[in-house]
């Protein structure tokens, strides 16, 4: 039995802001020494499966760096399997920028045909979850499979955002909607196929010649195969599942890890997340210095006085003499200057935030409030920046001018026209 995986890497990931001005959203670091799509690779690998394509589209230069031949996955293989990373091209054929998840698949069957596997893997690069895909596959073979479909029951005021699923007694799929408006349940499609591949080629090469389809998975691919009857079933999953696509999802998730217990434990040895890791020194924290209920990654160094709590510290941090930082993430290399105060907040690699400046608050009641700064960007000193705020990216003190009072209002955007 042949097993290929293609995790879909390409998404632009809009609603994380800043996070993804600069690199596809699995490419964002995640729980200080991760990438988002390391949790797909890695349950590829645990599950035994060591044949993987990457489809990559937007921004793919981290992606790549990150990934290079995947010898810290185990697929730097010469001969059979091992790591591919794929982009759109210009050719003589009909090729271009994917149109849909179901597009970018088509465009590179070529190489998805090739070692003739029996069965696909159809993996999202941009959800944190543990699942071994063999036992998957192994239920899509007993059921006499076309398509199985992994699902998860999700709060219902979140059902819009998801591809909703009606499923019988035997758990054939009879119904499915993409993110429809009134859902007419919570069983939630979680990005994750297996496609018997003589089926999956067949309805490619059917939708790329369908004009009015939109050449997308959830779209068109699935709700074609209920409405044809063909033999569609569910998976049903009940382990922990996120697809951190906001800021608020990308924020909880990490929350979730520091919770007791952790949403997923990342001390598994059983289940690594395997990762490319940074050449850093020890974590140093000064005498005086309290840290709680937080990660701390390589590199970090917390100064005397400084207080660190339910937060987690990319490779590299720095946190001055009595900074104070509160539920927040920061990602590699930023800068917290002497007397800052850090709460609710992601700050992103490389940022500055200046002595004795306030980013975000922790509000008493109602939304989240997460303030949100760009890569490489400096706040400058004795600035505070309200809660629910976005700066954009490499911004400079000239940005600021235009705050005399130092005071950037919440839920305002500075050098960023982005969404939320």
């Amino acid at each position: 039995m042949k097993v290929k995986a293609v995790i879909l890497a390409g998404g632009e990931g809009t609603r994380l802001a800043t996070l993804t001005a600069k690199r596809a959203k699995p490419a964002v670091p995640f729980a200080g020494k991760y990438r988002i799509i390391d949790f797909a690779l890695s349950n590829c690998v645990n599950s035994n499966i060591f044949d993987v394509l990457i489809l990559t589209q937007y921004r793919p230069h981290s992606l790549n760096d990150h990934i290079e031949r995947g010898r810290p996955w185990d697929l730097d293989r010469s001969f059979t399997g091992g790591v591919q990373i794929l982009q759109p091209y210009k050719g003589r054929l009909d090729t271009d920028w994917y149109a849909g998840t179901a597009d970018a698949v088509t465009q590179n069957l070529n190489f998805v045909r090739r070692g003739r596997p029996d069965y696909v893997l159809i993996l999202s690069g941009d959800h944190i979850y543990e699942m071994d895909y063999d036992v998957l596959v192994q239920y899509h073979r007993e059921k006499g499979a076309d398509a199985t479909i992994c699902v998860i029951s999700v709060p219902m005021d979140e059902a819009p955002r998801y591809g909703i699923l009606g499923i019988d007694d035997d758990m054939r799929v009879n119904a499915f909607v993409e993110k429809p408006k009134n859902p007419p349940s919570n069983l939630a499609s979680m990005g994750v196929y297996v496609f018997t591949y003589s089926v999956l080629e067949q309805l490619l090469e059917e939708d790329r010649a369908n004009k009015e389809s939109s050449k997308d998975f959830g779209k068109d691919i699935i709700p074609r195969m209920v409405r044809d009857q063909m033999n569609v079933f569910a998976y049903s999953y009940g382990g922990y599942w996120i697809d951190v696509g906001t800021i608020d999802a990308f924020w909880e998730a990490h929350m979730d890890l520091l919770a007791s217990p952790p949403s997923i434990n990342l001390n598994d040895r059983t289940w690594v997340i395997h990762t490319k890791s940074e050449e850093r020194p020890p974590v140093q924290i000064a005498a005086g210095a309290t840290v709680s209920n937080s990660m701390i990654t390589h590199g970090c160094v917390i100064a005397e006085g400084a207080i660190v709590e339910r937060s987690v510290l990319s490779p590299g941090v720095y946190i001055g003499p009595n900074a104070v930082v509160r539920e927040s993430i920061i990602l590699n290399d930023a800068y917290i200057e002497a007397g800052a105060r850090v709460e609710r907040a992601i700050i992103d690699k490389m940022a500055v935030i200046g002595r004795d400046s306030h980013v975000g608050q922790i509000p008493d009641v109602g939304e989240l409030g997460i303030t949100c700064v760009g890569k490489n960007a400096h706040v400058p000193a004795g600035f505070t920046i309200g809660y629910g705020a976005i700066l954009g990216t490499d911004l400079r003190a000239e940005a600021f001018n235009q705050f005399k009072d130092k005071v950037v209002p919440a839920n305002s955007m500075v050098g960023y026209s982005g969404k939320r």
